[in-house]
């Protein structure tokens, strides 16, 4: 599968699962904007690094995606310099954990933009010259908590959920396009947040380091293991690539079983 000539957008991907998604594009072939949230020289080095190991156009644009001028000076940046986006993968994320009483407001206000605002704004941004060209791919990454609930996670089991009311509205509207807009639900993966969890589990109990991974899984997927970043990686390939034509306004997980336990 080749996406020579296509121009992908990765929120959230100087590191974790949004770099794998970043990897999986480059290496089909297709140009690169790296994004993160302030100006880095590591997430900088990180997309020349992408486009000399893949032979494409990587950048590294900074935004601050609670401020919706930001997202459209990057959405401006990306047209003047890479032509795009032709693709966008709406996967940058911020959550905490309290109860709702003492849930801080500028942290509901921060996940609502960050988490989803965001997202309606890269779309909005992009969809009239995906239009133009008769062609272009939406990934919302949503979660398992988009499917149930939590304690203690308000923000992001709202937010996550809401994003597949956007996915669907958003594939209904550009279904005869050429477009498509899907969300991918991802279980576990093993990101730098996640491992800093299991670290201070295997503290706290005095576990190993593998009795905690097994101990912090027990409770999601079925499979028993992480899944593989480079896994949701190539699902989104392939909701790029042809064999995705026809697949728009699903919730696609990706969880080792979680949804279906």
């Amino acid at each position: 599968m080749t996406l020579h000539g296509k121009c992908a957008l990765v929120t959230g991907s100087t590191a974790g699962l949004g770099f794998a998604i970043a990897e999986g594009l480059a290496a089909a072939g297709c140009d690169l904007v790296l994004h993160g949230p302030t100006a880095d020289e590591d997430a900088a080095a990180a997309a020349a690094g992408l486009a000399a190991r893949h032979g494409v156009r990587a950048v590294f644009l900074p935004a601050d995606l609670r401020d919706p001028a930001a997202i459209v000076a990057m959405m401006a940046a990306i047209a003047d310099r890479l032509g795009g986006p032709d693709i966008v993968v709406n996967n940058a994320v911020v959550r905490h954990f309290a109860p709702v009483e003492r849930f801080p407001v500028a942290h509901w206000d921060e996940a609502l933009a960050v988490n989803l605002s965001a997202a309606f704004h890269t779309i909005r941004l992009a969809l009239p010259a995906m239009r133009a060209r008769g062609w272009g791919r939406i990934v919302n990454m949503a979660s398992g908590y988009s499917f149930f609930a939590a304690r203690e996670r308000v923000d992001y089991v709202t937010t996550k959920t809401a994003l597949l009311g956007l996915t669907r509205a958003v594939a209904l509207e550009t279904a005869d396009t050429g477009i498509t807009c899907n969300a991918l639900c991802p279980g576990t993966v093993p990101t730098p947040a996640i491992e800093a969890r299991i670290r201070d589990l295997a503290a706290a109990r005095g576990l190993s380091a593998a009795e905690a991974e097994r101990t912090y899984l027990a409770d999601r997927q079925p499979s028993g293991r992480f899944v593989a970043m480079a896994g949701v990686a190539a699902m989104i390939v392939f909701l790029c690539g042809p064999g995705g034509r026809d697949v728009t306004g699903a919730a696609l997980p990706i969880d080792g079983g979680w949804t279906a336990s």
